[in-house]
């Protein structure tokens, strides 16, 4: 169970899902988006009321975020919270029911609290795990009555305990992607399947499946470095990659964009440096490959812990604004073996195998 609030929690549902088919063959999966049973208005508020603050306002949703974080699950904001939840969901109930599942795993806290009040109530009967999507711990995800939970690292199992969760029931398998990210690919075949010149330095932008701030970087990484590939994921931002392909145009085979596809793992093993938002689910990709990150702009919250631990660990350089950006490209231009120990540190960091370990745990609880 997910939420499509952002194409991260989708893409680790996705991953689960694969890598329980894939465990067993005779397993059957429902991945079920929560909003898709809410009404209208409450899943404009949740999704695209949530892209419009992080877009327009990041220090408010910080605040947000941290305010949030430190709130008591008891408070009446919260409780208030969860009943409007409850109450804009109730058909979620009956799609549970008709597929009669034998676990659930939730890559959201939205789930996973609807979960909690029905087991509170004697209405579900069946182990619910979570898995976190980030490589820290918001205080939402920490839910009573889980089965268990799979952490991104160690400090989100930490934290788990912190909060009283029993160690019992913390796992730390990583962040799930797709098998696809476990395949060592040629960087030259790659380039070449894509019509890349893999003798010329390639980079990949990436603004998560909303697209975000795209365009404008890569008017200015095409005017930073006339020799540069540029490849750009502008994910289901129809306009962005309207933009994008005008400006394709006028680069003369420099400048590569795509919206939605499924060449991710051949793009990031083709590119020299990922310049990407640091969402959990795209730096768990990029680190499952080895691919060194450049972090635009981390939004406050959950993006800027999420690039505290990727550069704490030596896999990522962080750029604040345009101007930081310039300067960092221009860094590992002029000293290459920078990317070099990025590459390395990102692939020791990386945990291709996390959906094939979570639900490794999930499968051996129902045996």
């Amino acid at each position: 169970m997910s939420v499509s609030s952002g194409a991260g929690h989708m893409r680790a549902a996705e991953a689960l899902a694969e890598a329980a088919r894939t465990l067993d063959p005779s397993a059957e999966t429902l991945h079920i988006d929560v909003m898709s049973h809410v009404s209208t208005t409450f899943r404009k508020v949740y999704t695209d009321y949530y892209i419009k603050l992080v877009t327009k306002h990041p220090a408010l949703w910080g605040m947000l975020y941290q305010a949030s974080s430190e709130t008591p699950p008891d408070a009446v904001s919260q409780k208030l919270r969860r009943a409007i939840e409850r109450l804009s969901t109730r058909s979620l109930a009956a799609a549970i029911g008709d597929f009669a599942p034998d676990a659930i795993v939730c890559t959201h806290f939205l789930p996973a609290e609807l979960m909690m009040r029905e087991i509170s109530k004697g209405r579900l009967g069946v182990p619910v795990w979570i898995q976190i999507t980030d490589f820290d711990l918001h205080r939402m995800w920490v839910i009573p009555r889980m089965t268990g939970f799979f952490a991104g690292n160690e400090e989100v199992a930490f934290r788990l305990r912190a909060h009283g969760i029993d160690p019992a029931r913390i796992h730390v398998t990583g962040i799930p992607i797709m098998p696809a990210f476990a395949e060592t690919l040629d960087r030259a075949a790659c380039a070449e399947a894509l019509g890349l010149d893999p003798g010329r330095r390639i980079y990949l932008l990436m603004g998560g499946g909303a697209g975000l701030g795209v365009v404008p970087l890569a008017r200015r990484l095409c005017a930073l470095d006339p020799d540069v590939q540029l490849v750009v994921l502008a994910g289901r931002n129809r306009q962005a990659l309207d933009e994008l392909q005008a400006l394709a145009s006028q680069q003369h085979g420099r400048l590569l964009a795509l919206g939605f596809t499924d060449e991710v793992p051949r793009l990031l093993a083709a590119a020299d440096l990922v310049i990407t938002k640091p969402g959990g689910l795209s730096t768990s990709e990029c680190l499952a490959m080895g691919a060194p990150m450049l972090l635009s702009a981390p939004i406050p919250g959950q993006e800027e812990r999420n690039a505290d631990y990727l550069l704490e660990n030596g896999a990522a350089m962080k750029a604040i604004d345009p101007v930081g950006l310039e300067y960092r490209i221009a860094l590992l231009k002029a000293e290459p073996q920078r990317l070099v120990a990025m590459r390395r540190n990102a692939r020791a960091l990386g945990r291709p195998q996390a959906a094939a370990d979570a639900m490794r745990i999930v499968l051996a609880d129902l045996a």
